[in-house]
């Protein structure tokens, strides 16, 4: 006679069966899983990396040389100027290219004027006391109502239209904003009772500041500043189209613009062009700061 088999589970088994999956905390997933799971960070980061590899590589070659105007006059897109030419006979493509690496100096050259000067500013004020906190808070919301065009405007007086000028100008602008972010979120850093413990246990200032403060606001920071990236790189196009940028033979995307508006509608590859890559920029540069938003700060993400 065959062995009979007992299908029923013991009393072991059935608690074991019974036992929930481990539920895993996204907030507590390595931040490099929770890049992997962000579609806005991966996105952005494609989109500034064609950006940068083509500010790359007019570094090493160009089609043509910039100030090359043997191309004949706006010529459609083809052989041998494959997006044709502007209304001087110099290259698109060649302008194009040479314009990214103008449209990314710009923006980093600005975030790293508002960088420095506005965390060092903010952390002053955050740790200032009550008259001298109130008065950086009234200097930074003046130097916040100080309009970027006019500042430009002062520099190019003083200086001459360049691009150093119009960087600047945009990194001063981005100063205020900058050091008010970090004004309070120092104020609330210090706000909270393990600063306080870790004052009355004796701890340093400088300590409280690289032990404490610092890590917890460098994630907002680090947003806010991709945010500001973006908005660099489209004030510097604003600048240059208005003539206070970069002067010629700099390419920039800006300029190429405002040259090409007068010819918009026979030759519309001259407008298309830097304004595309201009939105490619942007918009790659607002999603890597989603993206960062999500992936060091998890619980604030969003429910898609």
């Amino acid at each position: 006679m065959s062995e009979r088999t007992d299908l029923n589970p013991g009393p072991g088994e059935a608690a074991a069966a019974m036992e929930p999956a481990p539920v895993v905390d996204s907030a507590k997933e390595a931040p490099a899983t929770r890049t992997r799971r962000s579609p806005a960070l991966v996105t952005g980061c494609v989109l500034l990396g064609l950006i940068v590899a083509t500010a790359l590589v007019s570094l090493f070659w160009v089609p043509y040389a910039p100030e090359d105007t043997t191309g004949g006059r706006l010529t459609a897109p083809g052989l041998p100027h494959l997006l044709g030419t502007d209304k001087l006979g110099r290259d698109l493509l060649t302008q194009l290219m040479t314009g990214a690496r103008i449209a990314l100096e710009a923006g980093l050259g600005a975030i790293a004027i508002g960088a420095v000067l506005g965390i060092c500013f903010g952390l002053a004020a955050g740790f200032a006391t009550r008259w001298l906190d109130d008065t950086l808070s009234t200097l930074l919301d003046v130097l916040i109502a100080f309009p970027t065009l006019l500042l430009a405007m002062l520099m190019v007086a003083a200086r001459s239209a360049s691009l150093s000028s119009a960087i600047l100008a945009i990194g001063l602008a981005m100063t205020a904003v900058v050091a008010r972010l970090t004004r309070i979120l120092v104020k609330r850093v210090l706000a909270q009772d393990y600063i306080t413990a870790a004052r009355t246990s004796g701890t340093s200032w400088p300590r409280v500041i690289t032990g404490h403060v610092l890590p917890n606001i460098w994630p907002t920071l680090v947003v806010n500043l991709a945010q500001q990236f973006g908005l660099a790189v489209m004030a510097e196009a604003s600048l240059s189209f208005l003539g206070l940028g970069a002067p010629p033979p700099n390419a920039s995307w800006g300029r190429m613009l405002q040259e090409a508006q007068a010819t918009v509608f026979t030759a519309p590859t001259g407008v298309i062009a830097p304004g595309v890559l201009l939105v490619m920029l942007v918009v790659g540069v607002n999603l890597i700061a989603d993206g960062l938003r999500d992936t060091l700060d998890p619980t604030r993400r969003r429910t898609r």
